[in-house]
């Protein structure tokens, strides 16, 4: 990703050419967000996405944000209630697979030790059996797939909900789970529970949220495993820190978020 200063553009690259039908679903989905009056970064009115070779490119308007905070739990719970209130779009939406990714970024890690990458798998499959297992008061519909105030931006004085890569259909409390997990990284009682007022809904007093919030646990590690495949120490310090206090079920663990 980088910007175009004189253009105020965004140019964000992917390298798998795999993913030109993935952009161009989140060039029209954030279109008709917009048409529908919801706070979503805009997508550059050139024609795209375009390949280049290998890479993928798309272009976003530029969002200066300068030193200020992001808008913030409470922001994201008025975004995630509009959100899920919007009709389904026009766009294709994919069930959302759960831990999907987690489970490749696994079977390809040639960093954790056995011990560490059976539990793992274990432990995914349990999860997405009790997941599989839960019900869902707020019910099935659009969803962003990752949703967390570290997704927020401010267009002005405007609250915007990005990065779009992950949406689909599935439980909306899935949107809600991710906030309350951030304790691990800090987040307070009083931010979380202002982002429940803000939505309208406590998820955490449902009975489900337990399995939710250790999925969001695992999801997390996908890119310190990679990282520490590659060779970045600090990454896999966080990683082994991560997986042994997962293993001795310690739930309030902190983690660091870099």
């Amino acid at each position: 990703m980088f910007l175009l200063p004189s253009q105020q553009i965004v140019v964000r690259l992917s390298g798998d050419s795999s993913t030109v039908e993935c952009a161009r679903r989140n060039v029209s989905l954030s279109k008709w967000l917009i048409s529908q009056g919801f706070p979503a970064p805009a997508p550059s009115s050139v024609e795209q996405p375009v390949q280049v070779g290998n890479n993928v490119v798309t272009f976003w308007r530029h969002y200066p944000q300068g030193d200020r905070p992001r808008p913030g739990a409470s922001a994201l719970g008025v975004l995630l209630r509009q959100l899920h209130q919007l009709p389904s779009p026009p766009v294709k939406l994919e069930p959302y697979q759960p831990l999907q990714s987690l489970g490749v970024t696994l079977e390809k890690s040639v960093g954790l030790s056995d011990s560490d990458k059976t539990w793992l798998f274990e432990r995914r499959h349990v999860l997405l059996t009790e997941y599989g297992q839960l019900e869902f008061p707020l019910g099935v519909g659009f969803i962003h797939g990752d949703a967390y105030p570290g997704n927020t931006l401010w267009d002005g004085s405007r609250p915007l909900l990005g990065d779009w890569d992950e949406f689909g259909t599935g439980p909306r409390e899935l949107d809600l789970a991710n906030t309350h997990q951030g304790a691990r990284f800090g987040r307070t009682q009083e931010e979380r529970d202002a982002f429940a007022a803000s939505y309208g809904y406590d998820v955490t007093s449902w009975e489900g949220f337990g399995v939710l919030r250790e999925m969001r646990d695992l999801h997390t590690l996908g890119a310190y495993i990679r990282r520490a495949d590659a060779g970045d120490d600090d990454a896999a310090a966080e990683l082994a820190f991560r997986v042994d206090t997962l293993r001795r079920g310690d739930t309030a663990a902190r983690w660091n978020a870099r």
